[in-house]
């Protein structure tokens, strides 16, 4: 049975729903893997993708039979697992077009290191958040460069030596989580998100998300100045651009709108 769902709707929203919630869908290799798999499967058919969790929480890390396994696998095997935790997180990092986490209850661990690779995140004000793996003797290595990219470095010194819980309004203050909502009010905010996302032309998202990551934290030489002219310079020319415009002067939505 899938501890993944996957279903995308006629608009193109992609809904990746992890399903253990009597677990609060801690993570599992076989989980890692299914994650792995659904994005790749996914992507032409979709516009946005919406990840959450099943049940009471998002997801409350690694399954702790998963890591007490661990204590009897080789070094080799163990890196094995890493390195498939890992490549799940740089497949939704590097997803092509918007993604959105819906976060209810605990976003413990991996699951900060989830809703991190996510370009939205939506958080109920009940949800509680925390980096527990030093309380493990454990340290965050494979999550640490999506939540440093999304809190920074003095944000994830305090968080990742304490191991401490903290709530969705400090995961608000430190830049984990975009939006703060009621429980009840989780769907509205996410429809809101949705339709401005199904607003945009998805070319150009995908050339966004692109421009951002190559271009964060570099300096803007004459190298840099003169790619990101030539990439604009050629957006402009596109059927997408084109129609967007056409759309804007003659005061109608543009035909990739589906909000």
């Amino acid at each position: 049975m899938s501890d993944v769902q996957c279903t995308t709707d006629e608009r193109g929203v992609t809904t990746l729903m992890l399903d253990r919630p009597e677990h609060h869908n801690a993570l599992t290799r076989s989980m890692i893997d299914q994650v792995t798999a659904a994005l790749e499967q996914v992507q032409s058919q979709t516009r946005v993708l919406v990840v959450t969790g099943r049940g009471e929480s998002f997801c409350a890390g690694a399954d702790v039979n998963w890591m007490k396994a661990s204590a009897t696998l080789s070094e080799q095997d163990n890196r094995a697992d890493a390195k498939a935790l890992s490549n799940m997180l740089e497949a939704l990092d590097n997803f092509p077009h918007p993604s959105i986490a819906v976060v209810q209850g605990a976003a413990v661990g991996g699951g900060c290191g989830i809703l991190a690779c996510c370009d939205i995140a939506i958080a109920s004000e009940s949800a509680r958040f925390g980096f527990s793996e030093v309380r493990l003797g454990l340290t965050p290595a494979t999550i640490s460069p999506y939540v440093l990219a999304a809190t920074g470095a003095r944000q994830a010194r305090r968080w990742f030596l304490t191991g401490e819980r903290f709530d969705a309004l400090e995961a608000y203050r430190m830049r984990l989580v975009h939006d703060l909502c009621s429980t009840d009010s989780l769907g509205h905010r996410l429809d809101k998100r949705l339709a401005d996302l199904l607003a945009g032309g998805p070319e150009a998202q995908q050339a966004i998300k692109q421009l951002i990551k190559d271009v964060a934290l570099r300096p803007t030489t004459d190298e840099i100045r003169t790619d990101i002219a030539d990439r604009l310079a050629k957006l402009r020319t596109s059927d997408e651009a084109q129609e967007g415009l056409s759309a804007f002067l003659e005061k109608r939505k543009p035909s990739f709108d589906v909000s």
